[in-house]
């Protein structure tokens, strides 16, 4: 055991010195990690998304809607002639010919043009809010995608150390066998182990392809261009969520739904008001010269004409009842999506304390004990004190413990990306998961299912 706390030594103490220096807590504004790299991924998806440019114009076109709502009717014009005869052109010669052109103008009720904009520029407001909500997401995507390639590329080493572990197995059961001390099936295992782990990188490799197909296709390059990484997860600063009441006010503050929503409220106001004003009639002025020639005096024509409303009680009425509906119910959906608001930062709150725990407790010993744990068994195999089987159950836990500390980083990393996306959709809590006494690992992380990726172990 002295020898085998020596050898794990050179590795993990400078790990426990970094986490220390990180001053890892459970409470703060750091927001989620960064690197150059990463940067420059958001940045190239932020210009080059295609849904985003389309967001991008679909809020311009609603920008244009204000002043059309603002705008006067179109007027309209006639030009026409009137004349006292079919066989001959009587203009200037009596009195009752003439060419006529007339104007006519359409002026909504006072207040009414004022409203109907009003209601166009709340519905612009909602549609910025929408590129808003994908400018967030996109970004979220980005640190995601990020993530999982850092995870697949860093268990891709975590797998060089298990196949440097099994091949070393290998050397050491073939070593006894030949002395016969030991049993072929160990031998036959231990090879066993080496093939399984091909089978495992495969798929890992696969994970890792992935991730860079869905970063390049966020950022418009082609799918198989590659993506180079030079940090891993654990060289990543850790993150600290705020004070719950303020991470609650950062949320309010900064939703795009809630604020969309609210801005609905207003709209579903204005449209209200709007309805009641459109029981007022609108008025049309029709103005007309009338050019009789000759020597005729010009004769001319103005009146005024309005709608009449005689079935408001099945119309404007009816208008009313639905825009007070509407309010009502836009009411309902902000005072509810403030209360997910609300529940989503409490459950990452809670997560987060879980997470917390977890990484400590990784920290102030599991990691250096499993590894201890797999070198002595090793070393009491190579003298015949233990069997094979039990190598083989204190190597899977030495490397399940490794991988479950850097799901549990995942998990870290991606709650703090959930509260700067401000996500509405549930966070990705922690589980307690199924109790497998007497498995080779006992310390699998919270929800390590959650993440995506089962650990690995030496199968």
């Amino acid at each position: 055991m002295r020898r085998s706390r020596s050898r794990s030594r050179p590795w993990i103490v400078p790990l426990l010195l970094v986490a220390a220096s990180r001053g890892w807590a459970a409470v703060g504004d750091a927001g989620p990690p960064t690197d150059p790299v990463l940067e420059s991924l958001i940045e190239q998806s932020l210009a080059a998304l295609p849904e985003l440019k389309a967001a991008h114009d679909a809020d311009r076109s609603a920008h244009e809607r204000i002043s059309q709502a603002y705008a006067l009717p179109d007027p309209s014009l006639q030009v026409g002639v009137q004349n006292d005869s079919f066989t001959s052109w009587e203009v200037g010669k009596m009195e009752t010919s003439w060419y006529s052109i007339m104007w006519s103008q359409t002026f909504p009720w006072p207040g009414k043009r004022k409203l109907n904009s009003r209601v166009m520029e709340l519905g612009s407001s909602q549609f910025h809010q929408a590129t808003q909500r994908l400018v967030l997401t996109t970004e979220a995507d980005v640190r995601r995608a990020y993530l999982d390639l850092l995870l697949a590329r860093d268990r891709l080493s975590l797998l060089d150390r298990l196949e440097a572990i099994s091949l070393k197995s290998v050397t050491l059961a073939r070593t006894r066998y030949e002395a016969g001390s030991g049993a072929q099936s160990d031998l036959l295992r231990a090879q066993l182990e080496v093939n399984r782990i091909k089978q495992r990188r495969w798929a890992l490799q696969v994970q890792a392809d992935n991730a860079v197909q869905s970063l390049n296709r966020l950022r418009g390059h082609p799918l198989d261009e590659p993506i180079a990484t030079s940090i891993h997860l654990s060289e990543l600063p850790l993150p600290s969520l705020q004070d719950e009441s303020l991470a609650v006010q950062d949320a309010l503050e900064r939703s795009p739904e809630l604020a969309a929503a609210r801005i609905g409220v207003a709209e579903r106001e204005s449209s209200l008001e709007l309805a009641r004003k459109n029981r007022r009639p609108d008025l049309t002025i029709n103005a007309g010269v009338m050019p009789r020639g000759g020597d005729f005096s010009t004769m001319w024509l103005v009146n005024v004409g309005s709608t009449l409303p005689i079935f408001t009680r099945s119309k404007q009425d009816k208008a009313v009842a639905e825009n007070e509906a509407r309010a009502a119910a836009a009411g309902s959906s902000a005072q509810a999506i403030e209360e997910v608001l609300r529940l989503r930062v409490r459950q990452r709150a809670t997560a987060f304390r879980a997470i917390d725990d977890t990484i400590r407790l990784y920290l102030d010993g599991l990691l250096v004990q499993s590894e201890a744990t797999a070198e002595s068994t090793q070393a009491q195999y190579e003298v015949g004190r233990v069997t094979f089987a039990a190598v083989l159950e204190a190597n899977a836990g030495f490397i399940s413990d490794q991988d479950g500390y850097l799901q549990v980083l995942v998990q870290a990393q991606t709650l703090a990306i959930d509260a700067r996306e401000v996500r509405l959709a549930p966070a990705s809590v922690p589980g307690a998961g199924p109790l497998e006494l007497g498995a080779p690992s006992s310390s699998s992380p919270p929800g390590s299912a959650a993440s995506g990726s089962a650990p690995m172990r030496s199968m």
